[in-house]
């Protein structure tokens, strides 16, 4: 099971939706984290979300980012 974390701004989340629902059925811890500016969108109830900004400093995101298996941005 890896750590996967998903940085999410783009506008046309369809690609990233398919993407992090296919990371949930393999059975990876997934975090999403809508950064500022970003429009969010619904995603699986196992992901983890939080928003930069809101929840979220720029400094835990970065903790995040060096405590993930891999990072994805969109």
């Amino acid at each position: 099971m890896a750590s996967v974390l998903h940085l999410l701004k783009g506008p046309d989340p369809a690609l990233a939706r398919a993407v992090i629902e296919h990371h949930v059925r393999a059975g990876d811890q997934v975090s999403a984290v809508f950064l500022e500016g970003g429009a969010g969108f619904e995603l699986p109830p196992a992901v983890r979300v939080r928003h930069v900004g809101a929840d979220l400093s720029y400094a835990e995101l970065l903790d995040l980012i060096f405590a993930s298996d891999h990072v994805i941005t969109w």
